[in-house]
């Protein structure tokens, strides 16, 4: 039987990245657990526009990463608007399934790319664990099953997507997983957190990948740190370094979604693959 191949997207722009340290450890980790033979490969999208081939592999996870999720001219967008339309194209076409994870910087991508709503500037920089919130289509989430109501995630971005056009959103089957939490006090629309594009392609705005020993390496930036201490106050932020290896936490979060994903994905690719044998 032939490898189970999976396809790292690095989209850091050669920015040293905690989250793609963790989506590697996830991925080898899955490795390690499997039976099967499982084989990892690293493209860097932006820096060396290095895109995979889609055919050479089963599973895509399109990391996080910085800067405008807008066209700014460079050449590996064009690339990854291809990509994207490549594996939505060969879901529609093909019995056997490519699955792909889009998270944060892949997911705003994928959300222009396919004019779902409004991806813009937030206010002010957004870091630190936050309550993420099931919708209703939320609750059937495969991926989010073992997860609370809300649930919480590290989240850590300039951008939102906000205003999803509803009518494109069923136009393209596409689902609503997860939105931020409810701020009566401020007069913002609440962030898209999840969608489900298809039965193979998920994306976060949130990291799953986080860890907290990754977590409090990236609040040694003073950048994250300010923006979270700005976001929730001292007291907040020294609560939540106490609370940042809580089980219910992210640890509860990063052991479940993307080994999940990876999971399902392998188990139905091996279907395949013996159907076709």
């Amino acid at each position: 039987m032939r490898d189970v191949r999976i396809a790292l997207l690095d989209m850091n722009n050669n920015h040293v990245n905690q989250g793609f340290k963790n989506i590697k450890e996830i991925s080898e980790a899955f490795k390690q657990q499997s039976e099967e033979n499982i084989s990892i490969e690293v493209f860097d999208v932006r820096f060396k526009n290095e895109i995979p081939n889609i055919e050479d592999f089963d599973i895509f996870i399109s990391s996080g990463g910085p800067g405008n999720p807008h066209r700014e001219g460079f050449e590996w967008e064009e690339k990854f608007a291809n990509f994207l339309d490549s594996v939505y194209q060969h879901n529609k076409e093909s019995e056997a399934k490519k699955y792909l994870f889009l998270i944060c910087h892949s997911f705003q991508l994928a959300s222009i790319h396919w004019e779902l709503g409004n991806v813009c500037k937030r206010n002010s920089y957004s870091f630190g664990v936050m309550p993420v919130h099931k919708t209703e289509d939320g609750d059937q989430e495969f991926l989010f099953k073992n997860l609370p109501e809300p649930f919480y995630a590290v989240d850590s971005r300039a951008y939102q997507f906000i205003e999803p056009n509803v009518d494109r959103f069923e136009e393209l089957g596409m689902k609503i997983v997860a939105i931020e939490k409810f701020r009566p006090h401020v007069n913002f629309e609440r962030a898209v957190m999840a969608i489900r594009f298809s039965d193979e392609i998920f994306g976060t705005q949130f990291h799953p990948e986080a860890n907290p020993e990754g977590m409090i390496e990236n609040l040694k930036d003073e950048k994250n740190k300010t923006a979270m201490i700005e976001n929730f106050g001292m007291e907040k932020y020294l609560e939540t370094i106490d609370r940042m290896d809580d089980e219910d936490k992210i640890v509860l979060t990063q052991a479940q979604i993307l080994p999940r994903f990876l999971r399902l994905a392998k188990k139905n690719i091996l279907k395949e693959i013996e159907a076709m044998a």
